[in-house]
């Protein structure tokens, strides 16, 4: 079995912390919306490939500005060399998004619903929309309410063997998941860097993840 890739999310610019965990992690995702106006000092600093994130704030993000100047400052990541770049599939004008970003990186178009689970159909036709509109990763996040929530996330990585899929589902009863996606077939599973920062709800620290993973390896 592959090794688990991690993803850190920075949520502030603690670099010291950032720097303890980086041997844990493979790559790292900057919330430029959490961090605010230094999050491309942040990025400077990283020794590890890192993911643009400037989430909307209907799909959990915190940006205040217009819906431009989150794409313009999502976009300036491509300059200071974003590996990946994460977009919303409910963006606007995606396919000009899109086409920007894997001009110099990676896409990864994301989708989040913050109220419960899609019914399993409806998840696989929003990874299909992705794949439509040129993600090189689909990531369909959802809210658990139920244990089942766990199940419905894990089985949509396998519903396209060959693609780059991250999907799990947030909160406590999605826990499950999120641990389970990189080993049923994920691309990677995102974690916090530290204890008090979390991006998301139900995230759990990098160095848990990785203890729990070099317990299943042995």
């Amino acid at each position: 079995m592959d090794k688990p890739k991690i993803c850190a999310s920075i949520v502030n610019g603690d670099l010291e912390t950032i720097e303890r965990v980086s041997p844990l992690v493979d790559l790292f995702e900057v919330r430029i919306d959490l961090i605010g106006p230094d999050w491309r000092e942040v990025a400077g600093q990283l020794r590890k490939p890192w993911v643009a994130c400037n989430r909307k704030s209907d799909e959990g993000g915190i940006w205040e500005g217009s819906e431009e100047e989150r794409i313009a400052e999502l976009l300036s990541a491509l300059e200071l060399g974003a590996a990946i770049v994460d977009i919303e599939l409910s963006t606007g004008n995606l396919n000009d998004v899109v086409t920007r970003i894997k001009r110099q990186a990676e896409c990864l178009i994301s989708f989040h619903e913050l109220e419960g689970t899609p019914p399993f159909n409806t998840m696989r036709e929003i990874a299909q929309r992705q794949l439509a509109a040129g993600a090189d990763i689909v990531k369909v996040v959802t809210t658990a309410r139920k244990f089942e929530d766990n199940v419905s996330t894990m089985q949509l990585i396998q519903e396209f063997p060959g693609k780059r899929v991250v999907a799990f589902a947030m909160g406590p009863p999605g826990l499950v998941s999120r641990l389970l996606c990189p080993l049923v077939g994920g691309e990677f599973v995102y974690a916090s860097v530290a204890s008090d920062g979390e991006a998301a709800p139900g995230q759990m620290t990098a160095e848990e993840m990785r203890q729990i993973y070099e317990m299943v390896r042995r």
